[in-house]
């Protein structure tokens, strides 16, 4: 039953915020259909995008990549539910007053066009109601590589999930695409030409990449001894989390209760905030 498997999923999620750290008694950890003043905020900020926003939004292009490749119609399994997706992005950065927004490189654009949007709104109706956001980014991780070389995405079935059972991890990084130069153990290869030297980036030390480095020019290691290292350093970040996410799940009652107490905190803010939209618009008081 689609319903059942979406109350797994949020708890899924929540269970594994908690397991990576996020702290309750720091921050607010809500569940968005909890909180009715995000959907109203979005159909008044999306009256505020140009359809062309949306045009050049990531997860719509993707899409529509993916049929033409697939040669199905271009508009084929696309709803208004992906292609206004980045209008709900707005409302979520813009309904809490969010100054700084982390995000992937990928995912600079939302906020791009939420300080736009805030922009627009801000300047039609001469206040500063929205704070303009801005983007963090680490360099460290701005992209983090899929299984494909590609920037890791659902839309190119490249991921490798949080939750993912560590047997399942390591089979996929084993057959990970290399250096196409490297058709015999003994071809010399190029690492920056090699999907796998992009997890090398984000996941091993100077030594290990080092090696790697030598190891494939000189042809003297294989590619899945190469692959050995990405394999261990996933696999030790992933298994404690996985065991604290584990736990949480074991006693769901805490988890829904954590929620409900952030989603109360959460809508006490949002309901001011499109309280002021509402003055702005003139839709008080008339």
């Amino acid at each position: 039953h689609r319903g059942d498997e979406l109350r797994h999923s949020i708890r899924e999620v929540a269970a594994t915020w908690l397991a990576l750290g996020l702290d309750p008694d720091k921050a607010i950890l809500y569940k968005q259909s909890d909180i009715p003043e995000i959907f109203e905020l979005n159909w008044v900020l999306s009256c505020f995008t140009p359809k062309g926003f949306m045009n050049k939004a990531h997860a719509y292009k993707a899409r529509i990549q993916l049929n033409n490749q697939k040669g199905d119609d271009q508009d084929a399994g696309i709803n208004m539910g992906l292609y206004g997706y980045p209008c709900l992005m707005n409302a979520d950065i813009l309904l809490f007053d969010s100054d700084l927004v982390p995000v992937g490189k990928d995912q600079k654009q939302h906020v791009e066009f939420a300080r736009d949007i805030a922009v627009r709104f801000n300047s039609n109706y001469k206040s500063d109601l929205f704070t303009i956001p801005e983007p963090v980014i680490l360099d460290s991780t701005e992209t983090i590589p899929g299984l494909d070389g590609r920037k890791m995405s659902k839309s190119y079935d490249n991921t490798i999930s949080l939750r993912e059972p560590i047997e399942l991890i390591s089979s996929k990084i084993k057959k990970m695409p290399t250096d196409p130069a490297r058709i015999r153990l003994t071809d010399a290869g190029d690492p920056k030409k090699c999907p796998v030297w992009q997890l090398h980036e984000v996941y091993s030390k100077e030594p290990t990449k080092l090696w790697v480095t030598e190891g494939c020019t000189t042809a003297a290691i294989g590619c899945l001894e190469c692959k050995r290292p990405v394999i261990d350093s996933i696999v030790a970040e992933l298994e404690p989390i996985q065991k604290r996410a584990e736990e949480y799940e074991k006693d769901p009652d805490i988890v829904r209760s954590i929620i409900l107490e952030g989603s109360e905190a959460a809508r006490e803010e949002a309901k001011v905030t499109l309280n002021d939209v509402r003055v702005a618009m003139g839709l008080t008081n008339w």
